[in-house]
């Protein structure tokens, strides 16, 4: 496989070592009551015809607890029988059209399970095992038919037994480890790099399926397997929308578009936004309003800190928004009301393995060391809003990856350049020739 050529010794997958998947375990181990049991299922294969798969992704708890990445497999972790892995059994038609697969013995070897047995015979261990348990925890978003149509894990969700696994996995997951934090640097940075071509082509090629074709090649030749998520590339008054998915129209000459992006690095996930005017000129309307979302950007990356909480932080962005817009003159009376139609979203989220990562962990909890949240204000003016008619159509976000440290914060998207001068100057002195050439050296 391509990924063990990018593996050090020592290593499941790259960049996380077999000792941490061990320490992930025995953490959650810890945070589960005594004689209880969790199941873990891999994700499923999704189908886009009867015979063509859609593109693997890996659940991200199955991932971080056994660094498994293929489907098929249930994991049983417990304190008395530790990792137990069920995985597939390839038939032969299935290696000559796939591939070799891990198996049990992989299972034991690489990714250092106490026991392994083919899935096959997960009807016949697995019933006991639920029943010598007083508790089950499972991974209900990936919940599978192998292990729930089994009657004694029914008679144990019928009593009330069966709980959510996500309350103890992403209690694990919300603060990052130094490998961790080094693979999401690593695929900020890739994220960074990518848009800044693309920010650099778009003078040239002003359509938003270009736009969004070359920040996904730019990512994948920077090492990303895959988008985080389908890139969002709003031209004009597509970028109102906020999760815009289209991408399929001519952006046009003096419109601004949003970009957001991110790609995934070995597990690990960036996501960023920038809005800028292809034409390399800010109009004085679009200037007066990306100006307001710069600052309440600046202004809340500076409150990011131990303690702080997203809520609290929110609530300050919606301070800052609402008083710089009445200025402006698009809100004037009902100021609070009307801004959630101009901004229905929250400042930011955690990131993580999932881009939305860590959902099972409020927006009110301190922040720590370690966790890594977006800051991303925006304001999406819809063509049909009730204001000045100058700003109708508009959407404008800037968001930055943001690691909590001891003493602070440290912006992972700190590389991307976000003033408006800058962001002129590099449109208006870069050349595309000269940089197809340099790139072809």
């Amino acid at each position: 496989m391509f990924t063990s050529q990018l593996m050090k010794e020592g290593e499941i997958t790259p960049g996380i070592a077999t000792k941490e998947y061990i320490s992930r375990r025995k953490r959650l181990l810890e945070l589960l009551p005594e004689n209880s049991l969790a199941i873990i299922a891999a994700a499923p294969v999704k189908m886009m015809t009867d015979v063509v798969p859609y593109t693997f992704r890996q659940d991200a708890d199955y991932l971080y607890l056994t660094g498994c990445q293929q489907p098929g497999g249930v994991a049983v972790l417990g304190h008395e029988c530790g990792l137990c892995m069920f995985m597939p059994e390839p038939k032969p038609h299935d290696v000559v059209w796939q591939g070799l697969i891990a198996g049990v013995d992989a299972a034991l070897e690489m990714f250092k399970a106490e026991e392994a047995y083919p899935v096959s015979k997960l009807d016949k261990i697995l019933p006991n095992m639920i029943k010598r348990s007083s508790k089950l925890f499972h991974n209900k978003l990936r919940a599978t038919p192998t292990y729930t149509d089994l009657e004694t894990f029914q008679n144990a969700a019928h009593v009330g037994k069966v709980s959510d696994l996500s309350i103890f996995t992403h209690e694990l997951r919300w603060v990052k480890s130094p490998s961790e934090l080094k693979l999401m640097k690593e695929s900020a940075a890739i994220a960074c790099q990518a848009l800044l071509q693309t920010m650099l082509h778009s003078k040239t090629y002003p359509h938003e399926g270009m736009l969004s074709s070359k920040v996904e090649y730019e990512c994948r030749m920077r090492g990303a397997q895959r988008m985080a998520f389908n890139p969002v590339v709003g031209g004009g008054p597509n970028a109102s929308v906020i999760h815009y998915s289209r991408n399929d129209q001519k952006i046009k000459d003096g419109d601004l578009v949003l970009m957001d992006v991110g790609c995934e690095l070995h597990g690990y996930c960036s996501d960023l936004t920038r809005t800028w005017s292809p034409c390399g000129t800010f109009s004085s309307i679009q200037e007066e309003l990306y100006d307001l979302i710069l600052q309440t950007n600046k202004e809340c990356i500076r409150l990011c800190r131990p303690g702080a909480s997203i809520r609290q932080i929110h609530n300050y962005s919606v301070e800052l928004l609402c008083k710089g817009l009445k200025e402006i003159g698009i809100l004037k009376r009902d100021a609070f009301r009307l801004y959630h139609q101009l901004n229905p979203t929250s400042i930011g989220h955690y990131l993580g393995m999932d881009v939305h990562d860590c959902s099972m962990i409020s927006y009110d909890r301190p922040l720590k060391p370690g966790v890594v949240i977006t800051i991303e204000p925006g304001i999406y003016v819809p063509s049909s809003f009730d204001g000045p008619e100058r700003y109708q159509g508009t959407g404008i976000r800037i968001e930055d990856e943001v690691l909590i440290t001891e003493t602070g914060c440290e912006v992972l998207t700190g590389s991307m350049p976000k003033e408006i001068k800058h962001i002129e100057s590099l449109l208006n002195n870069y050349s595309y020739t000269k940089g197809m050439e340099a790139t072809t050296v």
